[in-house]
């Protein structure tokens, strides 16, 4: 970078010519040096050569100056967050560190897909080594999770792999975050905990990705507490809860002016914001989540008194949790402070708009009498509690597929970090974990725990300590992985390879081909109900390893499968995980996949090039455009069939 700038001779008055003056640029004003040194175009590289030049641009270049900060604001915007407005800071060092803890992580991350390729998909099975690994860096969690968010933020049909295990990685770190902030809320004192805190926490351990923060939630039911107060100054222009303000711990003690302020509430939540229980979808996760609740103006029992409970209070009216069974209430007192005879209180019941019903009542609603410990109201962890056991029953409930296993893990680890010695529920999650091949040493110390706690499992404790060991044993065998040869003669009849976008002929589903067989190789009786025999060919023919649209994975016969007219992309979880990138017309199989199927990406390129592309256009009309219609060309013979898969 030139430093000196020459003016050409020029004619005094007199006529006399004169020398020409040298004019440098470390002779202009800092400010004006910093202003040209933050220029969009230089680079972080291209800084560090003009601080090396001389003396006076290594001064403007200082590590608390304008240019670093003017670099690394420029590079990570999204951590700006973490720093006070004109906050006087080493940015030569905040950058150099941001730096190398994004190769860092970039390299754990890299390193991933080699080490988990073969174990089960779930966000578990790259958590232990990787954790330890990241955490080994010494580097600030807001770091390595902007440059985790880089990665994913990057062009969305590449680097597929990268971001798969990025998200697995970002997934459990933000989770470990959440778990220690739910530790913290549980040890404040019970008078300090607050109900809608408490979800907000379950919500975002069960959605670490999503964007859900206490501050929004409580930005957004503050604004149905104002729409409650002008449904109130309207029909009490002194009503005291009007006085109220954000962090008041005011009570109203007139049981008529309380009235009055449920009453508001009903008529803006119900009425106004037609908030609604979810009748037909009552097994739904999102009805438990406060964020969705808030969004879709709909939840079931528990979620709806949560946010009910809260606009009382904030209005200065004590609502109440109370535990009743298979469905959660509020209550209210209509006697002096201190009563606890049941039929004292007014129970309301959130799920069926606000309707307040008495003790009798109540049984009504579930059918049957109860006692009248049902009829207590509960502490904020118990209401926790219910609301995690909703989940983890919803968990159950699941189809055994990927989506359901993670919700039981994560409302298994929710439940067990409020109730810590929960020997069913601690023996539950040592069985999932079996279940899925994941996580072999946290098996061995929930089993100890359990055995520590109640020496009577000792025989299902004893089983999986057994079969997890073995487990253990066999994963430090080298396992090498299968080859698969479309060249091979026992394959001749594969027609196909991984990486096609395929269409099923029958179901009409989207799939992604990510492995395949020459025959079936799934048991008599997957065969015997998927009625495979009625096929034309049975289960003598070859068998592809798809990834459908709908984010289920399939085993499907090749004379039910053909190439898609017009390639798509597959919105499929487990893409990256297969596959590093989407090129228009096909996926790109990633080194691991590849290695497995060396012959394949061969085939998928020129299977691609005869579908989808026509060819050159002749010289003599070299200017016009090449023709793209995809139909014109016929698709490599296919066997037909008419009959069920």
């Amino acid at each position: 970078m030139a430093t000196s700038v020459a003016r050409e001779g020029h004619l005094s008055v007199n006529g006399i010519t004169c020398e020409p003056q040298a004019k440098k640029l470390t002779d202009l004003p800092t400010e004006l040096l910093e202003h040209i040194l933050c220029f969009p175009v230089l680079k972080h590289v291209d800084i560090c050569n003009v601080s090396c030049c001389c003396k006076r641009l290594h001064d403007v270049c200082h590590g608390r100056g304008k240019v670093w900060g003017h670099q690394y604001k420029r590079r990570w915007p999204r951590l700006q967050k973490y720093y006070r407005q004109n906050e006087c800071c080493n940015w030569l060092r905040e950058y150099r560190t941001r730096h190398r803890v994004g190769i860092q992580i970039r390299r754990t991350v890299e390193s991933v897909s080699k080490r988990f390729f073969t174990e089960v998909p779930c966000v578990g099975q790259v958590l232990g080594d990787s954790f330890a690994e990241i955490e080994s860096l010494g580097a600030p969690e807001h770091f390595c999770e902007d440059e985790l968010l880089f990665i994913l933020n990057s062009d969305k049909r590449k680097s597929l792999t990268l971001k798969y295990y990025a998200k697995k990685i970002l997934y459990f770190l933000r989770q470990q975050n959440i778990l220690r902030s739910l530790k913290t809320f549980l040890e404040q004192p019970a008078e300090q905990q607050s109900a809608l805190e408490g979800a907000v926490l379950v919500d975002q351990y069960c959605n670490p990705l999503a964007d859900v923060t206490l501050e929004s939630i409580s930005a957004q039911v503050d604004e149905i507490t104002d729409k409650v107060k002008k449904m109130l100054r309207i029909k009490n222009p002194s009503h005291p809860s009007l006085r109220i303000t954000q962090g008041d711990c005011f009570v109203v003690e007139d049981l008529e002016l309380q009235r009055q302020v449920l009453s508001a509430i009903n008529s803006v939540l119900y009425e106004q914001l037609q908030y609604k229980g979810n009748e037909f979808d009552y097994y739904n996760p999102l009805n438990s989540y406060i964020h969705q609740v808030l969004l879709r103006h709909t939840g079931i029992p528990i979620s709806l008194s949560i946010l009910y409970m809260t606009l009382a209070r904030k209005l200065g009216v004590q609502v109440e949790p109370v535990n009743f069974p298979n469905h959660f209430l509020l209550r209210w007192c209509q006697k002096p402070r201190g009563s606890e005879d049941i039929y004292d209180f007014i129970y309301t019941d959130a799920f069926g708009k606000g309707k307040q019903l008495t003790a009798k009542e109540c049984e009504y609603l579930i059918g049957h009498q109860v006692t009248a410990d049902y009829y207590s109201a509960i502490s904020t962890t118990e209401v926790l509690l219910r609301m995690v056991g909703n989940l983890l029953n919803i968990g159950k409930r699941g189809e055994g597929n990927e989506k359901s296993y993670q919700l039981l893990r994560d409302s298994l680890d929710l439940y067990l970090t409020i109730n810590p010695d929960n020997v069913q529920y601690l023996l539950l999650q040592a069985r999932l974990y079996f279940h899925l091949g994941i996580w072999p040493e946290k098996v061995l110390d929930i089993l100890q725990h359990i055995q520590a706690l109640d020496p009577s499992q000792h025989g299902a404790v004893g089983y999986l300590v057994q079969h997890t060991l073995e487990h253990i044993q066999h994963k430090k065998l080298p396992v090498e992985p299968e080859v698969k040869r479309q060249g091979a003669a026992e394959h001749l009849e594969v027609q196909y390879s991984v990486g096609l976008i395929m269409k099923h002929k029958r179901s009409g589903y989207n799939c992604v081909i990510y492995g395949w067989d020459p025959k079936c190789t799934m048991s008599q009786e997957w065969i015997t109900t998927m009625r495979v025999n009625q096929l034309s060919n049975g289960a003598n023919q070859p068998f592809y390893n798809v990834l459908v649209q709908d984010g289920t994975c399939r085993y499907a016969a090749q004379e039910n499968l053909e190439p898609h007219s017009e390639p798509l992309e597959i919105g499929h979880p487990e893409v990256g995980r297969y596959f590093s990138e989407f090129s228009n017309t096909h996926y790109v199989a990633n080194e691991e996949l590849q290695t497995r199927y060396p012959d394949d990406m061969v085939k998928t390129l020129s299977m691609v090039q005869e579908l989808y592309h026509r060819l050159a256009p002749s010289s003599d009309h070299q200017d016009q455009a090449p023709a793209t219609d995809q139909n014109s060309h016929q698709a490599m013979p296919m066997q037909q069939s008419s009959s069920p898969q």
